[in-house]
């Protein structure tokens, strides 16, 4: 599954993909990883959990907690959407001070 986010640069928007992969058991627990693509190297990670669905969820915390701390969504050059803002990923707890527009209705 992909999403694509846009970095607004010097020469027009630059693509960012985020790519999401179904989760699969490994070793008694539930891993689900994920790719960013970065302009600087693309980050590979993964989240784990007791079952696929928790394994998901982490995974989809762990990549809005990438996108809202980046240097990107600090400087405010980076979004998902034309007309609203927001990255359509959720947050941990302890980072929902930093939510943006659908996102913080939403999450």
């Amino acid at each position: 599954m992909t999403h694509i986010l846009h970095l607004n640069g010097p020469s027009g928007d630059v693509p960012i993909e985020i790519r999401l992969y179904q989760p699969h058991l490994t070793d008694g627990s539930w891993t689900c990883s994920f790719e960013i693509d970065w302009p600087e190297s693309r980050m590979v990670r993964y989240g784990v959990g007791e079952d696929a669905l928790q394994a998901l969820v982490i995974t989809l915390q762990m990549i809005g907690a990438q996108i809202y701390t980046s240097p990107y969504h600090e400087d405010g050059s980076l979004r998902a959407y034309d007309k609203e803002d927001g990255y359509g990923f959720p947050v941990p707890n302890n980072l929902r001070d930093l939510l943006i527009g659908v996102d913080k209705i939403s999450f």
